[in-house]
């Protein structure tokens, strides 16, 4: 399922700039609001809404959508993959670590030193 909502989302992205790119630009009718050629028109300067900006927009509701459903999925929580690592961990007998000896004290170790006597070892 995320497969398929990540290549829509590729393709509507495209086609998006795509169509963006072919339509004309807002300074292509700046002559019309003074007078020239198209003021005469059955709908006026601005002219009636194109295929393709009809077309932009259904494709950019995909897009914004798809956005959301691809959120959705990307933050729901799922069951993760088991790989190899994980099953090995599973199937291991489960050991106690040995305990740590303490080392044993040699002879011409110091001797303790009391704390906070501030004297010296009696010799």
């Amino acid at each position: 399922m995320h497969d398929i909502l990540l290549i829509v989302q590729l393709v509507s992205g495209v086609c998006i700039v795509i169509l963006v790119l072919l339509q004309h630009g807002q300074g292509a009718d700046a002559g019309a609001g003074f007078g020239a050629g198209a003021s005469g028109t059955v709908f006026g300067a601005r002219g009636a809404t194109t295929a393709l900006s009809r077309t932009t927009a259904v494709f950019a509701a995909i897009f914004m959508l798809n956005s959301v459903a691809l959120t959705y999925l990307s933050t729901r929580t799922h069951e993760h993959h088991k790989t190899i690592l994980n099953l090995a961990a599973e199937q291991a007998p489960m050991t106690k670590a040995p305990a740590v000896l303490a080392a044993p004290k040699s002879q011409n170790a110091p001797p303790n030193k009391p704390s906070g006597s501030g004297q010296p070892p009696a010799k």
